[in-house]
């Protein structure tokens, strides 16, 4: 059987245990190699702790390269059982490629890039410096995995052309984990009478996001209800419970499981926010983020601005609603308006329900045939088209 070694940044981050899963259910055996960013972590896999890093704290996380891949080194009848090594975050590619040199190994790696960070956006020397490890380390690698093409269109293509070999693997939900069933159509949303849902769910890591939405529930007072539901940033958000407090139409649920608790999450919703600022013009633009997967899979469209790869992706498929700048302005004037005539969310809804559940959980086979293909690979690098993975259901590119 195939083995996976998974260097990953945090081993109790929801998209790395759901890329474990995803190896899982396509037949692969993993074993990981993870940081984490709390001392409380447990995993069902077959684990090297590499230590614990924080968020924010660049001097601190550098220096957990060093000392991560000496402890994956360490494991070296572990690390070199595998077949594959899989890297998530250039950190933990970093780290990846320096146990791999320890230890003496040939093993071909992939990288999975989650995003392009901001310090990689930089114009100082700082920015260039980081860019031209991410180019080396780039070029040593199988194949870069990204989950948005906005990634490859204004980053990889742009800054590094011709260095590496892409493919696409969405963010969708992983295909082996119970999700529950799917709406039925005359499934109700909330009544007229009550008020409307709007849900923030995932990495709550956007001041401008918290703005809008807490200023929004001011605005609307009891026509609307704005739930909060993940972990909120402390280095982005410093004063998320001082600008939520008093807000009787605003709730924050905290932590969640996911899969267990999305049901429930977007059960109770009747739109989702999609938007994202931490990086704007940079990868707050570029990202496909997990929300606008789970909650089409519950039929909970989303909204999103303008002018970003998300937005792009809900039009395509009419999966939800795009706002224009002013922000201010224009998202409090689309909830009014849905408020009064909550048939274009059901229309939204039933275009949702529409679209097979492929477009929002993964298909089997997808990271099968990704490892494959690394395996079959003789390092060639003539061709540099983006891959897309064929669904089984449809047997089209998606």
């Amino acid at each position: 059987m195939t083995r996976i070694a998974f260097f990953g940044h945090d081993a109790a981050d929801a998209a790395v245990r759901r890329r474990v899963q995803g190896f899982r259910d396509d037949g692969l055996e993993v074993a990981g190699f993870t940081m984490r960013r709390r001392d409380d972590v447990q995993v069902d896999w077959e684990n090297i702790d590499l230590g614990r890093t924080f968020d924010g704290d660049y001097r601190q996380r550098i220096k957990s390269i060093f000392t991560g891949a000496r402890r994956a080194a360490d494991a070296l009848d572990l690390l070199a059982s595998a077949d594959v090594i899989y890297a998530r975050n250039l950190d933990m590619l970093a780290t990846a490629f320096l146990a791999k040199r320890h230890a003496g190994l040939k093993t071909p790696v992939i990288y999975e890039a989650l995003d392009v960070h901001r310090l990689l956006t930089r114009k100082d020397l700082i920015g260039l410096a980081l860019r031209r490890i991410e180019g080396a380390l780039l070029r040593k690698t199988k194949r870069l995995v990204v989950s948005s093409p906005g990634f490859l269109e204004n980053y990889y293509e742009v800054r590094h052309r011709g260095q590496y070999r892409p493919y696409l693997i969405e963010n969708r939900l992983a295909a082996g984990a119970e999700y529950g069933p799917r709406p039925k159509r005359d499934d109700t949303l909330s009544k007229p009478t009550e008020p409307l849902r709007i849900g923030w769910v995932g990495r709550l890591r956007c001041a401008r996001s918290l703005g809008l939405l807490t200023e929004l529930a001011r605005q609307l007072g009891p026509q609307v209800r704005i739930v909060m539901h993940g972990i909120a940033s402390p280095e982005e958000v410093p004063d998320f419970d001082q600008q939520i407090q008093g807000l009787e139409n605003v709730e924050f649920q905290g932590r969640y499981r996911a899969p267990e608790d999305l049901a429930r999450i977007y059960g109770g919703l009747d739109l989702v926010w999609a938007g994202d600022f931490m990086e704007a013009g940079y990868n707050s633009v570029w990202l496909l983020p997990n929300r606008i997967y789970e909650g089409g899979y519950y039929a909970v469209p989303s909204i999103a601005p303008e002018g970003t790869q998300t937005a792009k992706w809900i039009n395509a498929r009419a999966a939800g609603f795009t706002v224009s700048e002013n922000l201010a302005c224009t998202l409090p004037g689309l909830v009014r308006a849905l408020i009064a005539d909550r048939g274009s969310i059901a229309v939204k809804r039933s275009h949702l329900l529409d679209l097979p559940e492929s477009t929002f959980v993964a298909p089997r086979g997808e990271l099968a045939a990704l490892i494959s293909e690394t395996l079959r690979d003789t390092g060639a690098s003539g061709t540099r088209s983006l891959h897309r993975f064929s669904t089984p259901e449809t047997g089209k590119a998606v």
